[in-house]
């Protein structure tokens, strides 16, 4: 059984640059309701008893089992991004992150800048991530519950542009939120865990 993960930091942590009243709605409603129709789906199935990211890559593709994927996903991403935030978040990157960063986009000015076109480009609901992709850094923008476990990517970053994860805050002006999210919250340190991890299994590989 799938659980919903806890948020790793109280309700009104991220305010005023998220609000409560949003996680309430986004981590309470939208995020349980992936995890309880997620539950229902595959009860009695073969994906039942597998583990999550197991099942979102087994699903993928496979029309029969659009639903599996779309609500398995949804919540591997969601729970990523409640991570790749935190309180107090923001600033610059340090360590290996600064350096890769530098080396594979040329400054972090132009990272942002690559990230924040990305996520503002992106028709409709879905996701700007940070991935990791042949050794080299790279921005993914996927669709709907896409995201890099479909496309061979190790994820380090995201943010979520489906409109819930920001109208009741921004309205319709994404772009502010994606400045405000990589200004003041996104979680360098998670994104450097996640580079130094998938460095670590290349070299055990």
């Amino acid at each position: 059984m799938i659980e919903l993960p806890p948020l790793p930091y109280a309700p009104d942590a991220l305010a005023p640059h998220i609000s409560a009243e949003t996680l309430g709605f986004h981590h309470g409603k939208h995020h349980k309701t992936y995890v309880d129709t997620a539950n229902r789906l595959i009860q009695g199935t073969d994906y039942e008893k597998l583990p999550l990211e197991e099942i979102i890559r087994k699903s993928a593709g496979k029309p029969d089992d659009k639903k599996i994927f779309n609500n398995a996903a949804q919540i591997w991403n969601h729970t990523f991004y409640w991570h790749s935030m935190a309180p107090r978040g923001g600033g610059k990157p340090d360590g290996k992150l600064a350096e890769k960063i530098n080396q594979d986009f040329g400054s972090l000015e132009k990272f942002i800048e690559a990230f924040s076109a990305a996520g503002t480009g992106q028709f409709g609901s879905g996701w700007v991530w940070l991935t990791l992709a042949k050794g080299k850094l790279k921005i993914l923008a996927t669709a709907n519950a896409d995201n890099p476990l479909t496309h061979g990517e190790v994820a380090l970053l995201v943010s979520d542009v489906w409109e819930h994860a920001y109208y009741l805050d921004y309205q319709n002006r994404r772009a502010d939120y994606l400045a405000t999210f990589l200004d003041k919250l996104v979680n360098w340190k998670f994104a450097e865990e996640n580079l130094v991890r998938a460095g670590d299994a290349a070299k055990a590989a």
